[in-house]
């Protein structure tokens, strides 16, 4: 797997809106991101450009407008993002950050049960 660029959670909010709407211009982006965030244009399109300079976005330009579009999978980010975390944190085994969440109470009885619904179904899938 390829090296994906670091992107601080800041620049990952820019990510989000480009992911969900490519391709997009400068001006969409700044008006979604004003609306959820006290971020002024100014600093919306220093993270645009941090973004292109560390490969995580491309663009082209139509006619008096700049045009986005991600050079990194939302999927594949998330994915190595996870992984990094898992690692960081509980030494890469995802039963002792399941154990952490579950002894803290930071789990719903919701969320309990989506997990055990997928166990049920991963242990089913494996015989």
């Amino acid at each position: 797997m390829r090296p994906l660029p670091q992107i601080s959670e800041a620049e990952f909010e820019v990510m989000k809106i480009v992911w969900k709407f490519a391709p997009i211009n400068t001006n969409e982006i700044t008006e979604r991101l004003v609306k959820t965030t006290t971020w002024s244009p100014k600093t919306i399109q220093t993270l645009i450009k941090r973004l292109v300079t560390k490969g995580a976005l491309t663009y082209e330009k139509q006619s008096r407008v700049f045009v986005y579009t991600p050079l990194v999978a939302e999927q594949e980010y998330v994915s190595q993002e996870s992984h990094s975390f898992l690692k960081r944190f509980y030494g890469g085994e995802l039963s002792a950050m399941l154990s952490a969440y579950i002894e803290n109470d930071q789990l719903s009885g919701d969320e309990l049960e989506k997990l055990r619904a997928l166990l049920s179904k991963d242990s089913i899938s494996k015989r």
